[in-house]
């Protein structure tokens, strides 16, 4: 098979390894730039062109979607789609995923474990939300926000009503979310393949550090998950439409609890702390969807 990888850096740790797997496999790897990709519209004839030249004879596409790319690297994935080519992650699924208040929406319906947030546009009373998620400490988190940026912990009623107002004086979304103690400054991060968990982290943030993100210093050990936290997990990638995702939960007193779910996790993390083959797992789940004999026409 021919396996396009969209990504802006071929140079990337996530890139480099699928690229590695599919060849491993006896596939034919091709990173795509999808910012320089061209979406073609036209009556029964969707094209994507790549450097100005029409990309063919692609079985599948790995999407590799930088947050603030999303919406034209959704319409690029959305092309391949209308080109029947196999997609490990759907545009709409990317797109549901990348906003935090539609996301926690859609996991709240689908009856997973959540913390408590509340949502208000402009709120004449900062501390009944305040009160609404528990009261002092709160988690303060924007919208647009990725990696661990855009996220405060404030600490009192007072740094909280403040910060609040900051950002809606600067007119920015937040979420205001309930602040889960005993889980003491860790999460547990899930990579979800095909319906199934295929290797699982804790992550602690370092002394001082109530985010976990190993890129901001964190340290993180392989873990096997209880019954609910790889239920949570599952489902919760199921109920957003991702057949592959970075599930990030929470333990607590009342169970896991999601904090996020990332359409395109990085695999940097998950396989040097697990020595699991991630990027091999994706390929199969690939070469599952897709049949490889020669005599099939799969794509364009």
């Amino acid at each position: 098979m021919r396996i396009a990888i969209l990504s802006t850096n071929s140079d990337l740790y996530s890139t480099r390894r699928l690229v590695q797997a599919a060849e491993q496999h006896g596939h034919e790897p091709v990173v795509i730039d999808h910012l320089r990709c061209q979406v073609m519209i036209e009556g029964g004839k969707p094209e994507v062109l790549y450097k100005g030249q029409p990309l063919k004879q692609i079985d599948a596409i790995v999407p590799r979607i930088g947050a603030s790319v999303t919406d034209y690297g959704c319409a690029v994935v959305r092309q391949f789609e209308m080109m029947k080519v196999f997609t490990t992650a759907r545009s709409q699924a990317i797109t549901r995923s990348r906003n935090k208040l539609r996301s926690l929406q859609v996991l709240s319906k689908a009856g997973v474990g959540l913390p408590k947030t509340v949502f208000a546009k402009h709120p004449k009373d900062v501390d009944q939300l305040i009160a609404l998620v528990g009261g002092p400490p709160v988690v303060i988190k924007l919208l647009e926000g990725t990696q661990g940026m855009g996220v405060v912990l404030a600490e009192t009623a007072k740094n909280a009503k403040s910060t609040i107002e900051a950002f809606y004086g600067l007119k920015a979304n937040v979420l205001i979310q309930e602040y889960i103690a005993e889980a003491r400054g860790a999460d547990i991060r899930a990579f979800v393949v095909g319906g199934r968990v295929v290797g699982a982290m804790k992550r602690q943030g370092k002394e001082g550090e109530f985010r976990s993100n190993l890129h901001r210093g964190g340290s993180g050990q392989a873990v096997l998950l209880t019954p609910d936290e790889e239920w949570t997990a599952v489902n919760a990638a199921k109920a957003l439409g991702l057949r592959v995702a970075g599930v990030d939960m929470l333990q607590s007193q009342r169970g896991p609890l999601v904090l996020e779910v990332n359409s395109s996790p990085g695999l940097e993390g998950i396989e040097k702390t697990t020595g699991i083959d991630i990027a091999g797992q994706i390929v199969d789940f690939i070469e599952e969807k897709i049949p490889t004999d020669e005599n099939d026409t799969v794509g364009v």
